[in-house]
């Protein structure tokens, strides 16, 4: 009786005492062996148990365990295992998810067995919007925030013609969407766009279209794999020679780390996360790298921490995780707080929202050390980064 009420005592959090030995589980749902599994992956599972770790040291009681599967980029597959999850697993709350056609499925099988979906690796805004839910939190970034950030900058800077190489499905869609809105919106075109499969090995002949276009800007709205293999064979094209300029709409530090500088240089990329932004970033980070062989994480991999890192404090303030709807409204009501996102809110649609970052890949001459990669362009404010809120089933 005494270790259970000292075990209470120390489990104090916002004023609310959790349940004694209670056990949380938190499954992440990553690309192990696709096109975002550099950015994602093993580095996304690594920083959920970070996140575990970090709770259950300092609340005793709490118990948090974090198991991992491969969704394959396929809806199908990740629908199947999360039912399987929520049916007999036990599973609380899924995160990551860098794959939208998948996140839409999770979206919607979380709703209906009210759980939670920390959605920190898709980029699709209408997470908080069309297809929003009162069990989801879209956590890291998305195409609006980019094409503020990316698409904006390069508009601003002469580029008003615009070819895109597009992702073919729900994510690329989505970034051509938001970033033609702001291109048009400083007075630019897009003068063409090819819709490109996921995981497409050859885009020659993409690029061949792209430099017959007369266009002034590559637009890259695909990511991980897709888009290091388009700029890889864009150098090999001398894309850049001819005047193009290349705007890598969602790219991550993973990305640039395996392109190298001498491709990749001159990059203009937007990302809410970058290890060396400051004392907290760059302590969170060495952790990180600790159990990662030596990896920085990427935007993504941060996302699952912070996000993972946020539900189990309103899990164990509100001394329950049986209510996911309950939960989440909990960690909307929270102001949220960690080393590698800073101080910032969830909105009532399920948007967090901090800093957005526009930086510019280093030459090799700037570059100090291996993962030593950006320089900070602009900081853009929530307020502007992110969709303004609408209508939102999640408000109701």
């Amino acid at each position: 009786m005494l270790r259970i009420a000292a075990a209470m005592a120390l489990s104090l959090f916002a004023g609310s005492i959790a349940y004694a030995d209670m056990t949380v589980r938190v499954g992440v749902l990553t690309d192990l062996t696709g096109p975002y599994a550099s950015l994602s992956g093993e580095g996304s599972i690594t920083a959920a148990k970070l996140a575990a770790e970090e709770f259950e040291a300092s609340n005793l009681g709490v118990k948090v365990d974090v198991i991992f599967g491969d969704h394959q980029n396929k809806a199908d597959i990740g629908s199947a295992i999360v039912r399987k999850w929520y049916d007999q697993g036990d599973v609380d709350a899924v995160v990551d998810i860098t794959n939208s056609a998948v996140a839409f499925a999770v979206n919607q099988i979380t709703r209906e067995r009210n759980k939670v979906f920390l959605a920190s690796g898709p980029a699709s805004p209408d997470l908080y919007g069309k297809a929003c839910a009162p069990t989801t939190v879209l956590w890291t970034y998305d195409t609006y925030a980019m094409s503020q950030g990316t698409g904006r900058a390069l508009a601003k800077s002469g580029g008003s013609k615009w070819f895109f190489i597009t992702a073919d499905y729900a994510f690329g869609h989505a970034l051509e969407r938001d970033t033609t809105r702001v291109v048009e919106s400083e007075g630019g075109k897009v003068v063409g766009q090819v819709r490109a499969p996921l995981n497409t090995a050859d885009f020659s002949p993409f690029l061949v279209q792209a430099q017959s276009s007369g266009a002034n800007v590559l637009g890259l709205a695909n990511a991980g794999l897709d888009m290091i293999n388009t700029v890889k064979q864009a150098s090999e094209f001398g894309i850049a020679r001819s005047g193009m300029k290349l705007a890598g709409l969602l790219v991550m530090i993973t990305d640039v780390r395996s392109l190298g500088l001498n491709a990749a240089q001159g990059l203009v990329v937007t990302e809410p996360f970058y290890w060396d932004l400051n004392p907290a970033t760059r302590g969170w980070s060495q952790k990180f790298a600790e159990r990662a062989r030596g990896k920085m994480p990427s935007s993504a991999q941060a996302g699952a921490y912070s996000a993972t890192l946020h539900y189990l404090k309103a899990v164990t303030a509100l001394g329950s995780k049986a209510d996911g709807a309950e939960v989440v409204r909990k960690m909307k009501a929270m102001p949220t707080s960690d080393p590698a996102f800073g101080d910032g809110m969830i909105r009532k649609d399920g948007r967090k929202l901090h800093e957005m970052f526009v930086f510019e890949v280093k030459t090799p001459g700037e570059s100090r050390s291996e993962w030593d990669l950006y320089k900070l362009v602009a900081t853009i404010e929530p307020e502007q980064a992110f969709k303004p809120m609408g209508d939102c089933i999640a408000l109701q």
